[in-house]
Order: structure tokens, then sequence, then C-alpha cells
């Protein structure tokens, strides 16, 4: 079992940044897997960005050059730095985790950029 916590979501002008973070119950190196996926009501949840335990990253074309994920590999947290916010990126953005199988999801953070 593994639980995943976000934190760093809000309100920002388009052209601006905010950074989450994602803390799980685990060290990284025990996820196969950790990262964020976002939805908006109405639609279903798509994956914004996910890095390996081996360190690869794959990131949705809509958010490639503007996103970057990081992480604390000595502990247990990673970070998503969004540049050049759009309008368009404004969603719930689910921290996510796979270990052994499972998949654990947080509970969201909501991330809402004007215009």
């Amino acid at each position: 079992q593994v639980q995943v916590a976000e934190s760093g979501g809000g309100l920002v002008q388009a052209g601006g940044s905010l950074r989450l973070s994602c803390a799980a119950s685990k060290t990284l190196i025990r996820l196969t897997f950790i990262g964020w996926y976002r939805q908006v009501p109405g639609k279903e949840r798509d994956l914004v960005g996910l890095v390996a335990n081996t360190g690869t990253t794959k990131y949705a074309d809509s958010v490639k050059g503007r996103f970057t994920l990081s992480r604390d590999t000595a502990g247990n947290t990673i970070y998503l730095q969004m540049n050049s916010l759009k309008p368009e990126d404004t969603a719930v953005y689910y921290c996510y985790a796979d270990a052994r199988g499972g998949r654990y999801w947080g509970q969201g953070t909501q991330v809402t950029v004007s215009s």
C-alpha cells in the first residue's frame, strides 16, 4: 500500500509558473512509476508526466517544454515545475504511483490559470 499526497496548487495568471509537490509514503526507488495526471470536469483523467525509478521521464505532448518533473532521489518526493501556464492547463492535478502493479492516487490539487 502506498499513500501519495499533493500540494502546491493554486491560481495563477497565464504565462506564470507553479510548482506542485507529491510526497509518497515509500521511497521513490520502491515505486515503479510516479507522476501526474490531470482532469477537467466531464473529461477523462489525462497523463501529464511520469518518472520511472530508473529516472526515465515521459510527458504529454501538450506540456513538453513547459513542464518538468524532478525528484528527490534519496527521499520520497517528486516535483512538477509548470512554466508558461495556459488557461487550458486548468484542471485538478492528481499524483499517481505504481508499485508492484498496484495503482495509487492522491486526492488532487486544483490548478487554475486565468487568461
